[in-house]
């Protein structure tokens, strides 16, 4: 039609809507372009209610239900409830040519990844709520009782009716955990329990009833213990509500940084730390801060009467004498336990003042080896940072930095990591500005979220840690994520007082199903996409998800209309929040057939 018709017709109208329409929408496109922008929530969503049991659903932006044709089926076997893909690869186990050095429990992934959906334990309940939860949950949710009878004298766990009750016993808490904390106080006054001292690792952690009860000192614990004989520990602590992850000191680095943790913690863990030429120990002093400090509390420190517990401690003299460790205190409690605390040098004159300089000091060069291709996965893929880093044997180099301020100053000071370049600074405290709004103002205002029902959380790109400061009066947990595709943030996480760990999105979590309650991300998964496929991201976000559990995504809409689909296949429900936030709820849905084994 020629435009004089218009004017003849007298459609000015017409002309003038479409005009408006024009430039609203060039604004809204520019105005997308802002990479981290703040929105109110509660002012405007679309949403979606859950679906029929179809597997052809999804959403798109204007409302409606795009298709999305994927087939869902349980995993299969009879421990498919509690499947772990990287750590119950049996068929990469049986390969292995060694494990000596606990190769077994170490991380195969498999290679492509299984598209399988674990199946609820039978009786599956809504979580026990916190705090209750520190000391009781539902023996079905994990219905594992090989620890009850193999710690029935220690005071681990033990099950009463429908529950399993956590009394705060342990191997080496005879008068309970409570007491134990208050004798290391005792012991070494300098310590001073969430104010000097704030994170901490327990190695070998058990059902870690010495994280949880520190909680209560405002000290925040990464307890790990390996997937063994101790049937499901890791799964009773995150089942309570307790911060914890499985992972090994077997041939390869921790999934942490140089100089993280305040303090470390054995209790009986069972690592030989002076195995090959001590690697253990030294890959603990590399994640110590300068300065922290080594609680050991095992039999060779304080029972001389069998001819291997005086060769363990003479070993663990030597060698914390050749890492210029120094004894800061050793001391016996009334029911017979004993500790020795070690402290790490925060200066390197010990080193060059060494007779032997043996081990010897890290080559910086070294560093280099945090970006290696693991043999098990495509040689093209490059983004292996910190993880699969074989262990060294060799004295971390010194940061050169002081102790980080007290607690709860730390959370909101300067990082001792942080670049010393001005804008550096700036855009630090310009990230937590943003959080500590964004969440107040519109997270925990949004009535699609249940915040009462949210304890163990992960950021699965954490940046500067800002979202987990800004819930930290909040009664719950953030593991804060570091992706191994983007800028090392994580020592500021640290340096913060928050916990986290490397992790690569394109493998499975070693964690089990079922274990946390939220899961947030902010612009990770178009980098993402061009790595692995993001099917794949989703459904071990449903495996580690439990049930009525949440995400909570922050991303473009394009990113979203591809989310969303696949989490309607799943069964989940979903809002979106002006048009760049997506909130997804997981129910109780699992398929209705089992895959077929390969």
């Amino acid at each position: 039609m020629a435009i004089s018709v218009f004017f003849k017709e007298k459609k000015y109208p017409f002309l003038l809507a479409l005009a408006v329409l024009f430039v609203c929408v060039t604004l809204l496109l520019l105005s997308n372009s802002t990479p981290y922008p703040l929105y109110d929530l509660q002012s405007s969503s679309s949403s979606s209610s859950p679906i029929a049991s179809t597997a052809k659903n999804g959403g798109v932006s204007d409302g409606k239900i795009a298709a999305v044709n994927i087939s869902w089926a349980l995993c299969p076997g009879p421990l498919a409830v509690d499947f772990i893909p990287c750590l119950d690869n049996w068929k990469a186990i049986k390969a292995l040519k060694s494990r000596r050095h606990m190769e077994h429990r170490e991380r195969h992934c498999p290679a492509p990844g299984l598209r399988c959906l674990p199946p609820l334990p039978r009786g599956y309940k809504v979580k026990v709520p916190w705090p209750k939860s520190r000391d009781m949950i539902w023996y079905d949710n994990v219905p594992h009782p090989k620890l009850v009878e193999y710690k029935k004298d220690q005071n681990w766990v033990r099950k009463s009716g429908d529950y399993l009750v956590f009394p705060g016993g342990g191997t080496q808490f005879k008068d309970g955990v409570t007491h134990y904390i208050e004798y290391i106080q005792k012991t070494l006054p300098a310590i001073e329990w969430g104010k000097n001292i704030r994170v901490i690792l327990d190695v070998g952690c058990g059902v870690a009833s010495f994280g949880g009860y520190l909680l209560d000192k405002n000290v925040i614990t990464m307890s790990f213990a390996p997937k063994d004989e101790h049937e499901a520990q890791i799964q009773f602590a995150l089942e309570r509500g307790i911060p914890a992850t499985l992972s090994v000191i077997g041939t390869q680095r921790l999934t942490f940084p140089d100089d993280a943790f305040d303090l470390l913690h054995c209790a009986r863990c069972r690592v030989h730390w002076d195995a090959d030429g001590g690697k253990p120990l030294l890959e603990l002093n590399r994640i110590l801060r300068p300065g922290g400090f080594f609680i050991w509390s095992a039999t060779p420190v304080y029972r001389d009467d069998n001819e291997r517990d005086r060769e363990v401690w003479k070993s663990m003299v030597a060698l914390t004498t050749a890492m210029c460790w120094k004894v800061v205190a050793k001391s016996f409690d009334s029911t017979g336990i004993g500790l020795v605390i070690y402290q790490k040098p925060d200066s390197t004159s010990c080193y060059s003042e060494r007779q032997n300089p043996d081990p010897p000091v890290c080559d910086p060069k070294d560093k280099k080896l945090e970006i290696v291709t693991h043999v098990e996965f495509a040689s093209h893929d490059k983004h292996r940072r910190h993880r699969y880093v074989p262990l060294s044997r060799c004295l971390s180099q010194l940061p050169g930095y002081s102790w980080p301020v007290p607690w709860p100053e730390r959370l909101s000071s300067k990082p001792l990591s942080l670049s010393p370049e001005p804008e550096s600074e700036e855009k630090f405290y310009k990230d937590t500005k943003d959080w500590s709004a964004l969440v107040s103002n519109s997270y925990l205002n949004n009535a699609a979220i249940n915040w009462s029902s949210v304890r163990n959380v992960m950021d699965m790109n954490a940046g500067y840690g800002g979202f987990a400061a800004a819930l930290i009066d909040r009664p719950l947990w953030v593991i804060n994520v570091i992706p191994v595709h983007v800028p090392d943030t994580l020592p500021i996480i640290f340096d913060r007082g928050l916990i986290g760990f490397y992790h690569d999105w394109c493998e499975p979590l070693s964690t089990y199903p079922r274990t946390y309650d939220l899961l947030h991300s902010s612009f990770l998964f178009e980098s993402l996409s061009q790595r692995c496929d993001i099917v794949d991201v989703v459904v071990e976000m449903d495996r580690i998800l439990r049930p009525n559990g949440y995400i909570v995504i922050q991303d473009t809409m394009e990113m979203i209309d591809k989310l969303r689909p696949i989490l309607h296949s799943l069964q989940w429900s979903s809002t979106v929040h002006q048009d760049r936030v997506l909130i997804g709820q997981k129910g109780f849905w699992r398929p209705a057939r089992f895959a077929s084994r390969s």
